[in-house]
């Protein structure tokens, strides 16, 4: 991808200058240990226009980076599970563990004086998110958990500003925390603007599962704000080959499927009531008019039954020719088992235990955006989202705190 720019961060823990400057969260250095000389706010209707990728803690980048309203789709991923042995993530290309994904959950999701500081800082503000927290904290305590959706607030907050008002956000988790950031979204976003929970069978069942085997994840789906709308291209799944089968069992002779559909009127229309090439006109008429009907003919539309001497069957009546590929399929719910995970042999598998398919980001983005919309990802791993959104002609802003992203991209 050469349409990018990097950023890291500033050497020495600085700090940017930006349109919402805070004084309690550090930059962290730029990992090769030098200014990458790009940190610069975004302009996101400027000609030139340049994908960013950047490393670093996303919430310094958030606020001083991406203007308000300047971003179409989000899609995020916060790399989190229960699992205690979930530390290490992944490996660097050469094989050596990642220190800073390492930091990432044995400090940051502790709790403890910087998630205590957060906590508190939020709390003050005030707002529906400080009373959540507030209740949150005092039904959890000060654990793991808790530290992690202190970490989350804050940054939901800012990914809020960053979208258009015609924007969507998709916040994909697990079982463990998924009712907890659910409420955190609704305070963020607000309970109007949350659209659908989309259950993605991810895997298979386990057979040493204990209980009902855990098989899938969850996705939030949330609008910037319901009431200006906000991009939709519905997504339809494809008809099934038994629905073809069954329904569309004629062939034009050029390859082309058909089923065939009545040309009736559903109510009494006298000025639709007319003779049509020796056919009498049905008892509440035809449904189209006499010029419609005389174009759908023209087309090779209209399909005439016949006798077995091939003359007009006027007993019968002409029925319309709807084909297989002018039919959209039926639109699709909010339960994807279609979707497949990563096997050990697939050509995009990077390695990466946390890497989701490339078709699951491929939906979003097709039913959330158009080409040449701005695709925003804070927490961006292996780099899977912004790589499908390249291919699919999307802009793209990448945040990952560790250089994974940057290799595998």
């Amino acid at each position: 991808m050469e349409n990018c720019r990097l950023w890291a961060g500033l050497p020495g823990g600085g700090r940017l200058k930006g349109k919402r400057q805070t004084s309690d969260i550090n930059v962290m250095g730029l990992l090769n240990g030098h200014d990458s000389g790009v940190h610069y706010p975004i302009a996101m209707a400027s000609p030139g226009w340049k994908n960013k990728l950047f490393f670093g803690d996303n919430l310094i980048g958030l606020r001083e980076e991406i203007e308000d309203a300047s971003v179409d789709l989000i899609y995020l991923d916060p790399p989190f599970n229960s699992n205690a042995t979930y530390n290490v993530l992944f490996a660097e290309k050469s094989g050596d563990k990642s220190t800073a994904q390492i930091q990432v959950f044995d400090d940051t999701w502790e709790w403890g004086k910087e998630a205590d500081a957060t906590f508190r800082e939020t709390v003050q503000r005030g707002g529906k998110l400080a009373e959540l927290l507030d209740a949150m904290h005092r039904f959890l305590g000060g654990n793991d958990l808790m530290a992690y959706l202190v970490m989350m607030a804050p940054r939901l907050v800012e990914l809020r500003l960053a979208l258009k008002p015609t924007g969507s956000i998709y916040l994909h988790c697990d079982p463990t925390a998924c009712h907890y950031l659910k409420l955190l979204m609704d305070a963020v976003f607000g309970p109007k603007n949350f659209k659908n929970e989309i259950i993605w069978k991810r895997t298979n069942t386990h057979n040493d599962s204990q209980s009902w085997s855990r098989v899938a994840d969850c996705l939030l789906f949330y609008t910037r704000d319901s009431e200006a709308g906000f991009i939709w291209n519905t997504p339809r799944n494809p008809h099934s080959q038994s629905y073809v089968d069954s329904k569309y069992r004629h062939n034009d002779g050029d390859g082309r499927k058909y089923r065939l559909d009545n040309m009736t009127s559903p109510s009494p229309r006298p000025n639709m009531m007319y003779e049509w090439r020796g056919f009498h006109w049905p008892e509440k008429g035809w449904r189209y008019s006499r010029e419609t009907m005389a174009q759908l003919d023209a087309d090779g539309r209209i399909w005439y039954p016949t006798n077995d001497d091939g003359t007009p069957n006027t007993a019968r009546r002409p029925q319309l020719k709807r084909y297989l590929s002018e039919m959209a399929g039926s639109v699709m719910g909010t339960v994807w088992t279609d979707i497949p995970p990563i096997n050990s042999q697939a050509q995009e598998r990077l390695g990466y235990p946390t890497q989701k398919p490339e078709a699951l980001l491929e939906r979003i983005i097709a039913a959330s955006s158009n080409e040449g919309d701005i695709l925003l990802d804070p927490f961006c791993g292996c780099g899977t989202a912004i790589s499908v959104a390249e291919r699919m002609n999307r802009r793209w802003i990448g945040f990952d705190i560790t250089q994974i992203g940057r290799a595998h991209v």
